[in-house]
């Protein structure tokens, strides 16, 4: 069938090996803890997965029928610690598990070491799969019976793709739950001491996605009314279009003195900051080599944090960033 040619497909990259070797050194604490809960890649995809479907049949309930149910769980911006009740519960007893590149080893500990997990990580210039394939893999699974966790950074619902996932989803008469997780904006925010919003300071926020196709006027479109010095703009995905989306600020008004920070891997251990004035943010971003995941909060709030605070201090002295690495 062709629908089940594409989830074999799907199913041959990431399983027995882990995260693609093209992962760098300085993301291991991303891969996987163990490989043996995999699915062996082996020689016929096909077989695969008539094993790991019949599989999830016969250890179905004697008192369930018919499919099985979807929970798009969110994990947080990272911090194990920052974890719902219900998403360690649903981990606990899953039978399937389709994991993001975002998900730490310190949060894959708490899956049943029963459950068969399936890598479907992006990042920039690499998929392991189309967001189609992940569809798939999930109504495949998911219409075998038991319990199938779509686990994500952060919330589901914010830049996570879950409303996709979840329309497909329902059209093919799938039961499916959202567990909410705290969005990378509330955790770095609580951990650096910026709210989001604050009387007299910002009235709103506004997440912005940083992340747009080449071919399109997302940037112009997204960013048009945006900037309000009484609201606080938080940019997902836009280290890479960081000197892109500072041109478009600019001339949509942002004032050059407006404080920024830009945050590596928040709340995790590895944790990198900048911050600086947005007249000079991408430049300050550049030299301090901050990657993947990095987000963007821009804004009078930013001010408040006692960081920014020492930023003010130094700069009186000397024109360099303040840069703050957190040992693992």
């Amino acid at each position: 069938m062709e629908g089940q040619s594409a989830f074999v497909g799907g199913l041959g990259l990431g399983l027995a090996g882990g995260r693609p070797s093209r992962v760098s050194p300085r993301r291991n604490r991303f891969r996987p803890r163990t490989t043996t809960r995999m699915m062996a890649p082996g020689k016929d995809m096909m077989a695969d997965l008539k094993a790991a479907v019949d599989s999830i049949k016969s250890n179905r309930r004697e008192n369930s029928s018919g499919p099985g149910s979807v929970y798009l769980v969110g994990t947080g911006p990272g911090d194990p610690s920052l974890l719902t009740l219900r998403a360690v519960q649903l981990m606990k007893t899953c039978d399937v598990v389709l994991y993001d590149r975002l998900v730490s080893n310190d949060i894959m500990n708490f899956v049943n070491p029963s459950a068969r997990m399936i890598y479907v990580g992006k990042e920039k210039g690499f998929h392991t799969r189309k967001q189609e394939d992940i569809h798939d893999l999930l109504f495949q699974f998911a219409e075998a019976g038991g319990a199938i966790l779509r686990l994500k950074g952060g919330d589901p619902y914010i830049f996570g793709r879950g409303g996709e996932e979840l329309e497909y989803l329902e059209k093919k008469g799938i039961e499916v739950t959202c567990i909410p997780g705290i969005t990378a904006a509330s955790g770095i925010g609580a951990e650096l001491g910026i709210p989001m919003t604050h009387r007299g300071v910002a009235t709103s926020v506004r997440y912005i996605t940083g992340h747009f196709r080449e071919d399109g006027d997302e940037f112009e479109d997204s960013f048009q009314g945006a900037v309000d010095k009484n609201t606080t703009l938080v940019i997902y995905m836009g280290l890479s279009n960081l000197p892109k989306l500072s041109e478009v600020l600019l001339r949509h008004g942002l004032p050059t003195d407006t404080p920024a920070v830009a945050v590596e891997r928040g709340t995790m251990p590895g944790q990198r900051i900048v911050f600086s004035e947005f007249g000079d943010f991408p430049q300050k971003v550049e030299e301090s080599g901050l990657k993947s995941p990095t987000l963007l909060i821009i804004g009078r709030v930013v001010a408040l944090s006692k960081k920014w605070q020492q930023f003010v201090a130094e700069a009186e002295t000397e024109s360099t960033p303040v840069t703050e690495d957190i040992a693992a």
